[in-house]
């Protein structure tokens, strides 16, 4: 396709006023008014006795070939290099602009509109970047929720209005700007991604994430949705419950966004997050990403006392995070350490300490303290020999060990 495809004209006449796309066999009902015989016969088909375009009732629902139109359409689009039987044409921006619009007036076809802004924005970059820049495009898009009563038939238009928002994400630098678009409308906005992460699809449950995670900048934003009832847990589903990476990356992210808050620790403690952390360190097909997250987001929650209790008492956590110390990347042994600190100087945890013992962890922070690490945690590290000394005899001295001496050349 080329360029000025995208900016075709299309004569108004020629467009179903249901579908909004070029007429394949037009017909005409008693009122007069044209429109496509698919669109028309849904209507039709779903009971409504009335012309969608001019809302008058049908005093007959007979429809009407309209050959002159088909004509007039095949002259039009073979004088324009389009086929005739093309059902949707590609979107220019005044159409994109014509959808908004009828978006905004909540008009009758408003959920048709909203599914041609998605297919829109999924078409190009250059597409999302146009739908960020005009002007009440987001309260549009996501004021389309007041008409949403949460049924399963409408699920989809839901999916799509957090289909198009995650797809329009990179187009805001200032995400600041896109938390006030979204959360002052009227709209009841986190009830609705709650409705997408309980009844969508895998993806659109991914796209409700980072659209939280996007929104989640601030320390009111960050509360809203952990105070929001049952928002954490099924964001915590994303992790917990399901075996596709991208979707335990996008939950892990998503989390570590929300957490800073104390109360939001607690709360993901409290809902089994320490446990299931666990286990997803033990797992040996775990992406370099996921490990990283998972001890970002165990550090995270080693600042406060339920956090630590947490992480000593499960016990497959701390032998874990020892077992990744080293082995994943400079960023996760670094979270490593600062965990294993937490548990082992902070609070002196008898079972924390003893865990790293037996899984070899001081020859780790020994290698550690060897390497080029930084300052900080060069210092946790020593912090760390300093209690193992004290609370072995010295047991540095005769620790079992197969670590040989690294030599300089």
């Amino acid at each position: 396709m080329v360029k000025n495809d995208l900016f075709i004209s299309v004569p108004t006449f020629f467009k179903c006023p249901i579908s909004l796309d070029v007429m394949k066999s037009p017909v005409s009902l008693c009122t007069g008014v044209t429109y496509d015989r698919s669109s028309i016969q849904r209507w039709l088909d779903n009971g409504n006795n009335t012309c969608p375009a001019t809302m008058q009732v049908l005093h007959s629902k007979d429809i009407v070939p309209n050959h002159t139109v088909h004509r007039l359409i095949k002259i039009w689009s073979s004088e324009s290099s389009v086929s005739p039987a093309s059902t949707s044409l590609p979107l220019s921006q005044e159409r994109a602009r014509d959808l908004i619009s009828r978006i905004e007036a909540r008009s009758e076809n408003c959920f048709g509109c909203l599914s041609k802004i998605v297919s829109y924005a999924k078409e190009s970059a250059e597409n999302r970047k146009l739908l960020a820049k005009i002007d009440g495009f987001v309260p549009a898009i996501v004021g389309v929720l007041s008409n949403v009563d949460g049924g399963d038939v409408e699920i989809k238009v839901v999916e799509d209005v957090v289909r198009v928002l995650d797809l329009i994400l990179a187009e805001f630098g200032d995400k600041e700007r896109l938390m006030r678009l979204i959360l002052k409308t009227k709209v009841d906005f986190l009830s609705s991604i709650l409705l997408v992460l309980q009844k969508g699809s895998l993806d659109s449950r991914m796209e409700s994430a980072r659209v939280l995670e996007a929104i989640a900048i601030d320390a009111e934003s960050k509360l809203l949705i952990a105070e929001k009832e049952g928002l954490l847990s099924e964001i915590f589903s994303l992790v917990s419950s399901e075996t596709d990476l991208r979707a335990i990356e996008t939950g892990l992210s998503c989390l570590i966004a929300v957490t800073m808050p104390r109360r939001t620790k607690v709360k993901i403690i409290r809902i089994g997050a320490v446990q299931v952390l666990g286990k997803l360190l033990s797992r040996p097909n775990s992406s370099i990403s996921i490990v990283e997250m998972v001890l970002k987001l165990l550090e995270m929650v080693s600042t406060c006392t339920e956090g630590r209790t947490a992480i000593c008492e499960d016990p497959i956590c701390v032998p874990a995070i020892v077992q990744k110390m080293l082995k994943v990347s400079n960023s996760a042994t670094e979270h490593a350490v600062v965990i294993l600190w937490s548990v082992c100087h902070l609070v002196r945890d008898q079972r924390a300490q003893e865990a790293v013992t037996k899984n070899n962890g001081l020859t780790k922070i020994l290698l550690l303290m060897q390497s080029n690490c930084s300052p900080s945690v060069r210092e946790m590290s020593g912090d760390l020999l300093k209690i193992f000394r004290v609370h072995s005899k010295s047991c540095l001295s005769k620790y079992d060990t197969k670590t040989t001496h690294i030599m300089p050349f």
